[in-house]
């Protein structure tokens, strides 16, 4: 896709450009798979380039294209050649971009009467929305083009992203680059391929020894994972200074790095370590379980419970956290247990979903094990039971801001940002923009509706230290200044320029 800051739009330029659906023109990744008679679908090689590839070829089967755009070839062109189609599509376009208002002007009509007042009026909201798309208003347009999704309007829809095409950019400004991943949710979901490329769409494990993982890289430039990983271990060290043994249950482990500080913080206590055992539970086909899965773990964990002289066990438990079940577990008496929820609760489903309730089994099945502590770390965003837009324009608040701290860590040539990117965000906004149903698995929560969720449960607060806080406030006068930290009633809530990401927190039976 290609930046168009500075693109000047006029009428006769945005007839030319309203063509027939033709999803594939639009492809970052690969969301144009369900299409059928497409002549081609497209997806990003490993540099960010973007390729396209006949229907009949592997998704890796990827080449580069020269022009560093996504299209297929275009059909028959859609220009409007009379005056009724014409005062339709400005109707249409105005409903989107100006509301409900624009209903009460019957252009029709208008033409018709020759009342020059109202058609001056409506030339006047016509040259507004040029002059908004000329000045690349990514966010209005992005709206505007959801909405008439939601219309079923597929001309509409067809000509705002025909425009939205020229100004996203996966290595353009944060909004421009939001804005490719969001235009490619909105053409999966006309496409219905929103759940392939969720799963095609993996933190893949690098090529070699000296490499980071895409994940990791994330981990390293953008604060919230550290944030809610060291809160959580904060809480769980507080809770366990005076016992002996420890059996902390991970219900995502993904590569164990939460643990690899924790595990020598309790080494150092002045009572000497506790025994340790670690369940980790992971589901053996998840994108996180790569390379050796859990056995790799275990090995990353044991040798630095070696290193730190504390006696260690490592329980792994390769099963999908909605089969868990209190026999998986392995408790043992006498031990003093933790229960840890980070970046995973959001992934259940819920009432809303269906009659299994995952989300709410799993906290009662907390409750059960009487655990000292458990450890909640959740993105601050509604996108459970919103509705398609309001869910459409969270996702757009929620991840520009991490679109912005990314770039502050990490130059926009980097050769593995777009990879980062792509592989580690791109694939969830798609799924929350795409999918509905057991299909959307993305499915963040406020912290208002966590805290309801655990007090429903049996469970009270656990209010995180002053430690903590002021540990985590060190670690962020290293990055950049426009991360916030706020304390709301033993919450912690990281922020970028006051708009709150990640919540952490900590209850108790």
């Amino acid at each position: 896709m290609q930046t168009s800051q500075n693109h000047k739009v006029t009428v006769q330029e945005m007839e030319s450009n309203c063509e027939p659906p033709n999803l594939a023109q639009y492809c970052t990744l690969d969301s144009s798979s369900g299409v059928q008679n497409s002549s081609s679908t497209a997806s990003f090689s490993p540099n960010g380039s973007p390729v396209s590839q006949p229907n009949n070829s592997s998704p890796m089967d990827l080449r580069r294209s020269p022009d560093n755009t996504c299209c297929s070839p275009v059909s028959d062109s859609c220009v409007t050649d009379n005056e009724h189609d014409l005062s339709h599509m400005i109707r249409q376009l105005e409903t989107a971009m100006l509301g409900t208002d624009s209903d009460n002007i019957d252009v029709h009509a208008i033409m018709a009467s020759g009342r020059s007042t109202e058609v001056s009026i409506e030339s006047e909201r016509w040259n507004y929305m040029m002059e908004m798309i000329a000045q690349g208003d990514l966010k209005e347009l992005l709206c505007a083009c959801a909405k008439a999704i939601e219309n079923k309007d597929m001309h509409l829809t067809d000509c705002l992203m025909t425009q939205l095409r020229q100004m996203v950019s996966v290595s353009g400004e944060p909004k421009q680059r939001l804005g490719a991943y969001m235009l490619e949710g909105l053409v999966a979901r006309l496409a219905s391929s929103g759940s392939s490329i969720y799963k095609s769409l993996r933190c893949k494990e690098p090529a070699s020894s000296e490499l980071l993982s895409y994940m990791h890289i994330l981990y390293e430039i953008c604060p919230y994972f550290k944030f809610g990983y060291m809160s959580a271990n904060g809480a769980i060290a507080e809770a366990m200074k005076d016992e002996s043994r420890v059996h902390i249950i991970d219900f995502q482990i993904v590569q164990g790095s939460q643990w690899l500080t924790l595990i020598p913080a309790l080494a150092a206590r002045p009572g000497g370590p506790p025994s340790i055992r670690i369940t980790g539970i992971d589901d053996s086909t998840s994108a996180y379980a790569r390379g050796g899965g859990l056995e790799m773990v275990r090995q990353r964990l044991s040798k630095v419970a070696e290193l730190c002289k504390v006696p260690f066990e490592f329980h792994a438990a390769a099963i999908s956290a909605t089969d868990v079940q209190f026999e998986n577990l392995r408790i043992q008496p006498g031990e003093a247990i933790a229960v840890n929820f980070a970046m995973m609760l959001h992934h259940m489903p819920d009432e809303s979903v269906g009659a299994q309730n995952h989300r709410d089994r799993l906290l009662r099945l907390a409750k059960r094990l009487s655990p000292k502590v458990v450890t909640l770390v959740e993105q601050e965003a509604n996108t459970n039971t919103a509705p398609f837009v309001p869910r459409f324009l969270e996702t757009m608040n929620h991840f520009l801001p991490i679109f912005e701290s990314i770039d502050v860590s990490l130059p926009r040539d980097h050769k593995e940002r777009i990879n980062v990117e792509q592989q580690c965000l791109a694939r969830e906004i798609v799924n929350i923009i795409a999918c509905e149903g057991p299909e959307r698995v993305e499915r963040h929560e406020l912290l208002g509706k966590w805290r309801s969720r655990f007090i429903m449960a049996g469970f009270k607060p656990f209010p995180l230290s002053s430690f903590v806080n002021s540990t985590i406030k060190s670690l962020l006068q290293s990055y950049c200044d426009k991360y916030t930290l706020e304390d709301k009633d033993g919450v912690l809530f990281l922020g970028w320029m006051n708009r709150a990401i990640v919540a952490s927190c900590a209850w108790r039976c």
